[in-house]
């Protein structure tokens, strides 16, 4: 089975039970490759802030879940446990556009892993949010 497959299949898993990770229902996985993850939401009424955009708190759950599934694709194959997390929030993504999650694992260490992960509107290309991902990957 296919990278990008075994992830779909994970992400179906994740989002079919309850719990925090239902946020995720209505994120699409595009691509996997070793390292990289890109992903794709549209965002809806139930994503949005008060101002009718894309949710910080959602935006940080995006950085912490897409670049875990990126580390899930390294030889490794390992989702560690969040040591730090970064997020720059850029421009406003607005209810009925489409944001692209890109996820990159820059390094990976004995024990520590760094990710980087940019959120862009897919029809201007202007960078919504950068996130930057610290994991503790176990001993």
């Amino acid at each position: 089975m296919s990278l990008t497959k075994n992830l779909q299949e994970l992400m179906k898993a994740m989002t079919s039970v309850s719990g925090f990770d239902r946020v995720l229902q209505k994120v699409t996985l595009v691509s996997a490759a070793p390292g990289k993850v890109t992903c794709e939401l549209r965002v809806e009424e139930e994503h949005t802030n008060k101002m009718g955009t894309l949710h910080g708190g959602l935006t940080a759950t995006l950085v912490d879940s897409i670049s875990t599934l990126a580390l899930l694709c390294t030889d490794r194959a390992l989702p560690g446990v969040s040591v730090d997390m970064n997020i720059t929030y850029m421009s406003p993504a607005k209810a009925g556009e489409d944001v692209v999650i890109t996820a990159h694992v820059l390094k990976q260490g004995r024990t520590l892993a760094f990710a980087t992960v940019d959120l862009t509107n897919k029809a201007t290309g202007k960078l919504v949010a950068q996130g930057r991902h610290t994991k503790h990957l176990g001993s």
